[in-house]
């Protein structure tokens, strides 16, 4: 699951009044006389972007804050869509649902769209939206302060030690911010909510049925989207997929990534073993054997001695180098920044560069609607000495991820229950869905996927890709994975059985 997805909003709107609003339990300003319904109209203007596909156009869908108050206050959602450009060929319209919890969709057809309408001919109108809370739409906000919001932190990296004492001094305070300033648009976030955010989409569009791709985050948003709008589904796409389990849903698929990291890594050790890495400096060691070793020995190296690094105030710590690679592990085209990063560590006299993500903290709104969804979808488990005791085997189990994934965080001190039971995905429905995965994802490992697999039964059939990295179609995938979703996409076929994709 790619917890964080930055939002680069395409239309500019007047958020802070709406948000404020809502924080104190009122409409939002203008929103009073919106619509939110089946007659809701978008007002379509463009907002076309350099290397983004031609006639893209963005609009604000109004939706209510709260689903069981539709005459209640409004919120403002991002959306954009670029028409086919074969309307006597149009089949119908796609939606791209986007990563995180708090991946824009926007973003998300502005940087595939051209992709994604070569792929399918031009037959459909391909869309988007930016969840509530997130992007171009009514941003949430914790008000947290920017350490809390560093991803390193978020993701509760246990200390050198193995300790956890620092953790949850953190994740109690986050939680407590949160509790204080979240308001009722924190408490809205939810996966349930965001399918029926985008029902009103389809609504608003004039659509009877959506076809969909969903990666990563978005195939669960798409599962649940299925199962409780099943007459609205098309022809649905599932890439890289979360494991749905209604008793554990995010706090599980944290769990899987210390799999999905072991699952991975060989691929970096083969590539940064190769001698084709001499003539690229970039060679880590002679056999692929040694790469995990020394790996592991920097990562401890650097937990007693952290490396200033070009981030002013932002050193390379071991947990920053364990985060940098789980990073890495989701594109084949990340291991040289990553090989990089680990030279730089290992020489005294440069400076280490961290990626991106890594060199300062995340957006408040990106950072509480990452947690707000993980959070308010499903009560977490376990008490601190449980945590402790967790930590400990994981630790010993997948070292490269250090006891990370199975770690407390915010949710496991949250406020507020959810307001609902997670969404049970099951085999009732009709069998129109396609999953793509990858059999080395770091993220949304194999193993979690076949338990999707298991609960949509007759509804889907799933094509393996003997690849690794996060995101299949498209992206890691290969040519055989490609061609059986296109081919979906493009007439409705599917393979009569489970396949596996190797070329």
């Amino acid at each position: 699951m790619r917890t964080y997805r930055g939002s680069t909003p395409l239309a500019a709107l007047s958020v802070t009044a709406v948000t404020a609003a809502l924080l104190a339990g009122a409409a939002p300003p203008g929103t009073a006389a919106a619509s939110a319904g089946p007659a809701s109209a978008l007002s379509w203007r463009p907002c076309a972007q350099e290397g983004g596909p031609a006639g893209q156009e963005c609009a604000e869908l109004p939706v209510p804050l709260d689903h069981r108050d539709p005459d209640g206050p409004r919120l403002s959602l991002a959306v954009t869509r670029v028409m086919s450009d074969r309307p006597d060929e149009r089949r119908g319209t796609l939606l791209v649902i986007a990563g995180g919890p708090g991946g824009s969709g926007v973003r998300q057809v502005t940087e595939t769209g051209q992709a994604l309408r070569r792929a399918t001919g031009g037959r459909y109108d391909i869309v988007g939206l930016d969840p509530r809370g997130v992007g171009g739409s009514t941003k949430a906000g914790c008000g947290l302060e920017p350490e809390d919001r560093e991803l390193v932190n978020m993701r509760s990296w246990p200390g050198p030690d193995g300790s956890i004492t620092e953790n949850v001094t953190r994740a109690r305070r986050i939680a407590e911010t949160c509790a204080r300033n979240g308001g009722a648009l924190l408490r809205s976030l939810t996966t349930a909510n965001e399918a029926r955010d985008i029902d009103l989409f389809r609504q608003a569009l004039g659509e009877e049925k959506l076809s969909a791709w969903g990666v990563s985050y978005g195939t669960y948003v798409g599962a649940v989207y299925a199962q409780k709008y099943p007459q609205h589904t098309d022809r649905w796409v599932l890439d890289s997929n979360d494991d749905p389990d209604p008793a554990r849903v995010a706090q599980g698929w944290l769990a899987n990534m210390a799999v999905g990291v072991d699952d991975r890594f060989p691929d970096f050790a083969r590539w940064a073993s190769d001698p084709a890495r001499d003539a690229e400096g970039l060679r880590l060691a002679r056999r692929a054997g040694d790469v995990r070793p020394l790996v592991l020995a920097l990562a401890a190296r650097l937990d007693r001695e952290p490396r200033e690094t070009t981030a002013p105030g932002v050193p390379l710590t071991g947990n920053r180098l364990r985060q940098a690679l789980q990073l890495a592990m989701e594109d084949d085209d990340s291991f040289a920044g990553f090989a990089e990063l680990v030279r730089a560590a290992g020489d005294s006299t440069a400076k280490p560069v961290l990626p991106a993500a890594l060199s300062g903290p995340l957006p408040d709104a990106d950072a509480t609607v990452a947690m707000g969804v993980v959070c308010n979808d499903v009560r977490w488990r376990g008490t601190v000495p449980e945590y402790r005791r967790a930590v400990a085997a994981d630790r010993a189990a997948h070292p490269l991820t250090a006891g990370e994934p199975v770690n407390l965080n915010a949710c496991s001190f949250w406020k507020d229950a959810p307001a609902e039971e997670p969404v049970t995905v099951n085999d009732r429905g009709p069998s129109n869905i396609l999953m793509i995965q990858g059999l080395r994802d770091p993220d949304t490992p194999y193993s979690g996927a076949l338990r999707m697999r298991a609960a949509l039964g007759g509804r889907a059939r799933m094509v393996a890709v003997d690849r690794g990295g996060h995101g299949m179609y498209l992206d890691n995938g290969n040519a055989c994975g490609d061609r059986v979703v296109t081919t979906f996409l493009t007439t409705g076929q599917r393979p009569e059985r489970d396949v596996l994709c190797t070329d």
